[in-house]
């Protein structure tokens, strides 16, 4: 029997690690439609740290980082991703569990089958951009357990381990939505930055998968390792990438770093080239010549919303052992502030993962 209480961390608002709070909470009741799902493992991602930061309001300028090192943080009614964010409440955006309990409507085939959970949900369904994220909008995975709807738990049958799976859902579900938005083709060459990443190294691995020439972008004592997972070209993020590539020389660039470098990233596309973009690390605030973006029938893409394919997709690499887990670090729960601490320090390549304790079931 699933016990009555669990274990999670609330975060009680926008602040400092203080906000986050290790404590028993009800375990969630399914609604009609949805299912309740053990938490075997939790990613680690900057929204949670954005969000608990308020970064996502429209008055912050810095990076995270900068972000992050300020005494407080933001009481902002606009700090979410689609609104006001719900606190306190329960954050985690990645998820690997197994399913424990469903709802009367849904079909029991999914009972005691390990899951990866998507959580970009589409409110109506895929004609429409209208989304809500785990995590964000509603509680998520920092928990021993969390309920999410039917639709949104897919099966996984591989040998990767729960923390491995755990480092999946956000990172590579944004990466393949970029890709995939972008039309990246075989032979096309991607620069990528911030690709030592949890975001950058699976958006190095799916570039490869598709076929494209990979040119990362990274800390120099990082580089090495992006290698082993297929870069064709190294770049260290110090390095003046007009000298290294000249202008007009990449199809797709691939940037959730802005920042000051924005500019020089239009510069390096070829006429009719796309960027593609799902965050702002380096700083949210760009310069932006107009003149190298419509005098070069240059695409910009932004990208929250996953499309349909995305995540089925991911299940099918994995299954088919096309892509690989790079996991940097485990943590338990309760040591969620350390796991922040760490994460910003940026030292890490690959995901840290949460494991929650475990219980009876």
């Amino acid at each position: 029997m699933t016990p009555r209480l669990m274990k999670a961390i609330v975060t009680m608002g926008n602040g400092g690690y203080d906000k986050l709070v290790y404590k028993d909470v009800a375990i969630p009741a399914v609604q009609p439609g949805e299912v309740l799902v053990k938490v075997l493992a939790a990613g680690v991602n900057n929204t949670e740290i954005n969000t608990r930061l308020g970064w996502y309001s429209s008055s912050v300028t810095e990076s995270t980082n900068e972000t992050s090192d300020e005494d407080g943080a933001l009481q902002s009614s606009d700090g979410g991703w689609n609104k006001e964010t719900p606190f306190p409440f329960i954050q985690g955006t990645d998820c690997c569990g197994r399913v424990v309990s469903a709802a009367d409507n849904v079909d029991s085939d999914l009972l005691n089958k390990r899951v990866l959970v998507r959580p970009c949900t589409r409110e109506s369904d895929f004609s429409s951009l209208d989304n809500i994220w785990m995590g964000s909008d509603f509680d998520g995975a920092f928990a021993q357990y969390v309920k999410v709807r039917a639709s949104e738990v897919f099966p996984i049958t591989c040998d990767w381990t729960d923390a491995e799976l755990g480092t999946i859902p956000c990172a590579y579900g944004t990466s393949e939505n970029m890709l995939h938005r972008a039309q990246l083709k075989a032979g096309e060459t991607v620069l990528i930055t911030g690709a030592s990443g949890g975001i950058g190294s699976a958006t190095v691995q799916l570039a490869k998968r598709r076929g494209a020439k990979v040119i990362a972008v990274a800390g120099k004592e990082k580089l090495e390792a992006v290698a082993k997972i297929g870069a064709d070209i190294l770049l260290d993020r110090s390095a003046d990438l007009l000298d290294e590539l000249g202008g007009q020389s990449v199809d797709v660039v691939v940037d959730n770093v802005a920042g000051d470098e924005f500019p020089t990233m239009l510069k390096v596309l070829k006429r009719g080239g796309r960027l593609v973009s799902s965050g702002a690390i380096a700083g949210p605030i760009v310069d932006l010549d107009m003149r190298d973006m419509y005098l070069n029938d240059i695409t910009l893409i932004g990208t929250t919303v996953w499309d349909e394919p995305v995540f089925p997709n991911l299940v099918r690499y994995i299954e088919q052992g096309e892509i690989q887990p790079l996991l940097a670090k485990t943590f338990p729960l309760s040591s969620i502030a350390e796991a922040q601490q760490e994460f910003l320090q940026k030292k890490h390549v690959g995901k840290f993962v949460l494991i929650p304790p475990s219980d009876q079931n």
